[in-house]
């Protein structure tokens, strides 16, 4: 016999912001043991619908049911108690303690009135062996890779025994081999009924876990439909608004002259780059491919000097540099945008004209002294040049989508006019729209003679905006391949050489 209510029932939900309305009558209908994708560009409103489920912000309007009752979560903690958990693409996560801890924190299971470490430790077990997860509970946090974390996290919401469970962007920081442990736990909790509400960018994905797909526009419902119904162009379609044929622009840059030179870099404290050689060249884009722990973010950190170099040269026109600390590689031309936006590359507090000029106050100044006006004038720029959605420069960051976010931290850079621009992950959790918007501006970049770096998970994507692509395994430099010439398979063959 079918349920006579469906699992969730959101219908006309609302919600305004001072400037914008970030919710304009949606809705959303989730069946008991199935998975419903949740797709939009950055900025139309799926995280904010989300949080308005999970008790993160109250809608303004509209009802949300469970099961045929109404429900109004006034904070997260509602919500869990109530069989509802969200997997957030940001980690918020305690990184000093332990992972039983973080599985437990709030609620952590005693004995006698007493926190019992025993229990807390064979609970966490079991649920990990349950899906799977080589972790040990002891382990303290910080010392997981970013993937491990995330998956810690997945487990955290299980824990809950919850029958409706949200993924955002769930893989954005997962291993092909790491995606398909993800899709082995959600087919696991399918079968056991529960509901899943699946967030991504990455639309090959979508068409091959969900049942459902809703697609969201600018703060609006488009539509639901059965994800076998449905193409990867059409989706690409209901959520532009348009027709996108071509997933990388042409490429305008023409590659010149040896401009930065790389002799046998290694870092100072393992794990970490070992010998690492190569050249660098005006107007190219280098690409960074490697398997998860390749130690490609690091090759990035110890050239920018934010990380400490035990041995190596850099070379600028054959002029030896030391960029021993960012300051330095900022002055010696150089600008960095990290992989792991929240932790380390937003102000989340402050406004978005203020996370714009940071790193660019030099030219903000009149007279010794912060100039408000072209603190401003910058800021629009980044916001103008960058097409980021803000009601206003004032806008605290953190209120923006992650797209828009990151559009802002590129501006950033790019008004320091940097000659070498390392970019760690720049499409990370990012949609199809915007994702073109970067892989344009990475382009114009290197039109204009600059270099360019990107450190990218998406093999496709590498190949679709880059030169030649550097391939890292296990802290090693594997080789060097033209992106015109080469295939996924080789560039996988030598991401293995060092295993």
């Amino acid at each position: 016999m079918k349920d006579a209510h469906p699992l969730l029932s959101m219908q006309g939900i609302n919600k305004q912001f001072p400037g914008v309305k970030a919710l304009d009558n949606v809705q959303l209908t989730l069946k008991k043991g199935t998975v419903h994708a949740l797709m939009g560009e950055n900025g139309a409103g799926k995280s904010t619908l989300m949080k308005c489920l999970f008790g993160i912000y109250i809608e303004d309007s509209g009802e949300i049911c469970i099961e045929g009752k109404p429900v109004k979560f006034t904070d997260p903690k509602q919500a869990l108690e109530n069989g509802v958990a969200m997997v957030h693409q940001e980690l918020n996560q305690v990184t000093k303690r332990n992972v039983m801890d973080n599985l437990w924190l709030g609620r952590y299971p005693t004995q006698g009135g007493l926190v019992s470490d025993k229990i807390m430790y064979v609970k966490t077990k079991e649920i990990l062996e349950d899906l799977e997860i080589d972790v040990d509970p002891r382990a303290i946090l910080g010392n997981l890779s970013v993937s491990g974390r995330q998956m810690v996290e997945i487990a955290k919401a299980v824990s809950y025994n919850a029958k409706i469970l949200v993924f955002d962007e769930p893989t954005s920081s997962l291993s092909d081999t790491e995606v398909a442990h993800l899709f082995r736990i959600i087919n696991k909790l399918r079968d056991r009924g529960v509901g899943m509400i699946y967030i991504s960018h990455k639309m090959d994905e979508i068409l091959a876990i969900s049942d459902e797909v809703t697609i969201m526009r600018d703060g609006g419902y488009v539509s639901t439909t059965a994800a076998k119904d449905l193409t990867m162009n059409e989706i690409i379609r209901q959520m532009v608004g348009r027709e996108i044929n071509d997933r990388y622009p042409p490429k305008t840059n023409e590659v010149g002259e040896t401009y930065m030179e790389v002799k046998g870099l290694t870092g100072m404290y393992a794990p970490t780059i070992k010998d690492v050689s190569f050249e660098l060249k005006h107007g190219e884009v280098l690409g960074v491919a490697g398997l998860v722990g390749s130690r490609r973010t690091e090759l990035l950190e110890n050239i920018f000097g934010y990380a400490t170099v035990k041995s190596g040269e850099i070379f600028i026109k054959g002029k030896k540099i030391n960029n021993r600390t960012p300051r330095k590689a900022i002055r010696n031309g150089f600008a960095l945008l990290t992989e792991e936006r929240r932790a380390t590359g937003i102000l989340p507090v402050r406004s978005i004209a203020e996370n714009a000029t940071i790193s660019n106050l030099k030219n903000c100044k009149t007279g010794g002294l912060i100039d408000d006006k072209k603190v401003v004038e910058q800021a629009k720029w980044t916001i103008d040049s960058m097409r980021v959605r803000t009601p206003s420069h004032k806008t605290p960051i953190k209120s923006l989508s992650g797209g828009n976010q990151q559009k802002v931290i590129i501006g950033r850079w790019l008004l320091t006019d940097p000659e070498v621009l390392l970019l760690d992950e720049p499409t990370r959790g990012i949609d199809v729209g915007a994702k073109y918007e970067i892989y344009q501006l990475i382009n114009d970049q290197a039109t204009k003679g600059k270099c360019c770096m990107v450190v990218s998970s998406e093999m496709p994507e590498l190949l679709g905006i880059c030169d030649r692509i550097l391939v890292m395994s296990n802290g090693r430099m594997a080789g060097i391949v033209d992106a015109k010439n080469t295939s996924q398979e080789e560039i996988m063959t030598l991401a293995t050489k060092y295993q």
